[in-house]
C-alpha cells in the first residue's frame, strides 16, 4: 500500500515494544495514527513522541481481552474515521511454562487478546477497509506461530492460527485491495523478554540471536508498503522457518529425545511411592496440586 501519507491507521498494543516501534515509525510516513493499549500513561508517552514527529494521533484505551471494548473500539473508528486505511493487530500477552501448570482462566485470557480480538477486530473493520480502494491488515504474529516450542502451547496455538487466519484472508480478498501481511519476529528485545527472564530457570536469549524493536517496526512498515504476505526479519526466525521447510520432523525429533529414560525413571518413581499403581498417581496428583503456578510472562494488550 503506497503511499501511505496522509493514510490513518489503528495500532494495537501501541504504548511500548513493537506496537510503539511500529506507530513511530507509521508517524515518520505522515500517517494519522489511533493508538489503543490498556496502558493510558505509555498511551500518552507515545502520542506526545508521535506529535513530535509532525503526525496526528487519539488515544484510545482498551483492554483488548473483553470482546465489548473491541466493539467500543471499532465503533469509535468507525465513526471518527469512517475505519481505517491500515488496521495493525500487534497486541498480544503470553506465558511461559509448563502448559498443565497453566491455570484455564490465563489460557482464555490470552486466547481472548492474541486471537479473538484480532479476528473481532479485523472482522468489524473489514467492510469499511474493504469499501476503500486499497487498505491493508497487518497481524503481528510470532516466529512461534511457524513452529512449535515447547511451555509455550497456548502462545504457540494462537500464532498459529493467526498465521492462518491471515493467509486466508489475504487469498480470500486480495483482488479486491486488501493486502494482508503477518509479521513473525523471533527473539527481539521487548519488555515480554525482559519479564520472562526474572522468572525461575528462564535466561534471556542471546544478544546475537536477537534484533532491535526498531529494524523490526522498519520491517513491518516495509512489508505494509510491499504487500509482503510474511516478513521474517531476525536470523533465527529466518533458521526456524527454512528448518520446518526443508524438515519438519526433526522439530519432532529433537522434542523427543530422552524419553525412553525418562519414562523409565517416572515408573521407578511411581513404584517408590506405592505398590498400587492408582494409590501412586493420586499422591503425585496431590503434590501438583499443591505446587506453587508459574507465573505469566507478559506483552503489551
Amino acid at each position: 500500500m503506497r503511499p501511505l501519507t496522509g493514510k490513518t491507521a489503528l495500532v494495537t498494543g501501541a504504548a511500548r515494544g513493537i506496537g510503539r516501534a511500529i506507530a513511530l515509525r507509521l508517524a515518520d510516513k505522515g500517517v494519522r495514527l489511533a493508538l489503543a493499549d490498556r496502558d493510558v500513561a505509555g498511551l500518552a508517552r507515545v502520542r506526545s513522541a508521535v506529535e513530535a514527529r509532525g503526525a496526528r494521533a487519539v488515544v484510545l484505551p482498551c483492554d483488548l481481552a473483553h470482546a465489548d471494548a473491541v466493539e467500543r473500539l471499532a465503533d469509535d473508528l468507525l465513526r471518527r474515521w469512517a475505519g481505517v486505511d491500515l488496521l495493525v493487530n500487534n497486541a498480544g500477552v503470553a506465558y511461559h511454562g509448563a502448559t498443565d501448570r497453566c491455570p484455564l482462566d490465563r489460557q482464555e485470557r490470552l486466547v481472548a487478546v492474541n486471537l479473538l480480538a484480532p479476528m473481532r477486530l479485523t472482522s468489524r473493520l473489514l467492510p469499511a477497509l474493504l469499501a476503500r480502494p486499497e487498505a491493508h491488515v497487518l497481524f503481528v504474529a510470532s516466529v512461534l506461530g511457524l513452529t512449535p516450542m515447547p511451555r509455550v502451547a497456548a502462545y504457540c496455538a494462537t500464532k498459529h492460527a493467526l498465521v492462518g487466519y491471515a493467509a486466508c484472508l489475504r487469498g480470500e480478498y486480495g483482488r479486491s485491495g486488501l493486502g494482508v501481511t503477518t509479521l513473525c519476529p523471533g527473539f527481539v528485545r521487548t519488555p515480554i523478554i525482559e519479564e520472562a527472564a526474572d522468572q525461575p530457570g528462564r535466561r534471556e536469549p542471546p544478544a546475537w540471536a536477537c534484533v532491535t524493536i526498531d529494524r523490526v517496526a522498519r520491517a513491518a512498515v516495509a512489508g505494509v508498503e510491499r504487500n509482503r504476505r510474511c516478513v521474517v526479519v531476525d536470523p533465527v526466525g529466518r533458521w526456524v522457518r527454512g528448518a520446518m521447510a526443508a524438515a519438519p520432523g526433526m522439530v519432532d525429533w529433537l522434542n523427543l529425545l530422552g524419553r525412553g529414560r525418562r519414562v523409565a525413571a517416572k515408573r521407578r518413581r511411581l513404584a517408590l511411592l506405592d505398590t498400587d499403581p492408582e494409590a501412586a498417581l493420586r499422591r503425585v496428583l496431590q503434590t501438583q496440586r499443591a505446587a506453587p503456578v508459574e507465573s505469566p510472562m507478559r506483552r503489551a494488550a
